[in-house]
């Protein structure tokens, strides 16, 4: 059974409703973090909750939860539920509030959450979960415009560019797509991950800042498995036509995890098949996985 934390309490999750007038629902007033659940047990959750008080802090929404509460509330939804792979989405909004754009006067955010088994089939169909089995399957992406606003560093619940961008990747038959600055014609993310190429033995990817989600699997990936695997990353944003020499392309995520990007816009990432060093970084992190459940 799908399982939710709503206002409070826990509850099936079709039975939680939300106000019409809640500003997450109104607006898209607040923010989300997405965890995995592998085996029963939540990865990373203290870097998911320093995400999600990030962008917490950069729309200037209190929460009352300690770090140990929120963590408690993950804990008994994947008890309740029995889910032992899946996600679990946490979300805090502002709250109820007039029509005015203005913040009320008075602040009572809304903390809700829901877990989610990871279904198989509907992961391999989107690309997600593909690093679990070993075998990474290649994705094929399209360029994009990238219509989001100016501040991707925030999990907002407001995700109607990455909506519209996933949706022309489904109408012209990819699984994602890479998304591009208008105004540069540089790349910045994929639809739902950080996006990374291989090219003459560097790893490339766009610079942490505003223009891109500042992501815990990046994160793991800079911090500690591109060292163990000797591997020199370039923060440097580039352009899809630099991208389309790359011997590699893969992305990244929470619910990706690495999955390897086999062709954008119809053409060929090298061989066209996942390449050695993004069959390897899967490999890292399903170890690192293990290895920090």
């Amino acid at each position: 059974m799908d399982y939710g934390f709503f206002d409070g309490a826990f509850v099936p999750l079709d039975e939680a409703a939300a106000a019409v007038d809640d500003r997450g629902y109104a607006m898209g007033d607040g923010a989300f973090e997405v965890t995995r659940v592998y085996d029963g047990r939540c990865f990373a959750l203290p870097e998911h909750i320093k995400s999600l008080r990030h962008s917490l802090r950069e729309l200037a929404i209190p929460i009352t939860y300690m770090d140990e509460e929120l963590t408690a509330i993950h804990e008994d939804l994947i008890k309740r539920s029995g889910v032992k792979n899946g996600l679990i989405r946490l979300q805090v909004t502002r709250g109820l509030g007039s029509s005015s754009l203005a913040f009320p006067k008075m602040v009572v955010p809304l903390l809700s959450a829901a877990i989610h088994d990871f279904d198989g089939a509907e992961a391999e169909a989107d690309g997600a979960g593909s690093e679990r089995d070993g075998a990474p399957k290649g994705l094929a992406a399209i360029f994009a415009e990238d219509m989001r606003w100016l501040r991707c560093d925030i999990n907002s619940l407001n995700r109607l560019g990455n909506v519209l961008a996933q949706e022309e990747a489904q109408r012209r038959h990819a699984d994602t797509a890479i998304l591009c600055r208008q105004d540069t014609n540089l790349i910045t993310e994929s639809t739902d991950a950080n996006f990374f190429i291989v090219k003459d033995g560097l790893v490339w990817t766009h610079p942490e800042g505003h223009l891109i989600r500042s992501g815990v699997t990046r994160a793991q990936l800079l911090g500690q498995i591109f060292p163990q695997l000797q591997l020199t990353v370039v923060e440097k944003a580039f352009a899809p036509a630099f991208a389309l020499t790359a011997e590699e392309a893969f992305v990244a995520s929470t619910a990706r995890g690495i999955a390897p990007v086999t062709k954008i816009d119809g053409k060929a990432i090298g061989t066209g098949e996942p390449g050695p060093v993004t069959q390897s970084l899967a490999a890292a992190y399903q170890d690192f996985i293990k290895a920090h459940l």
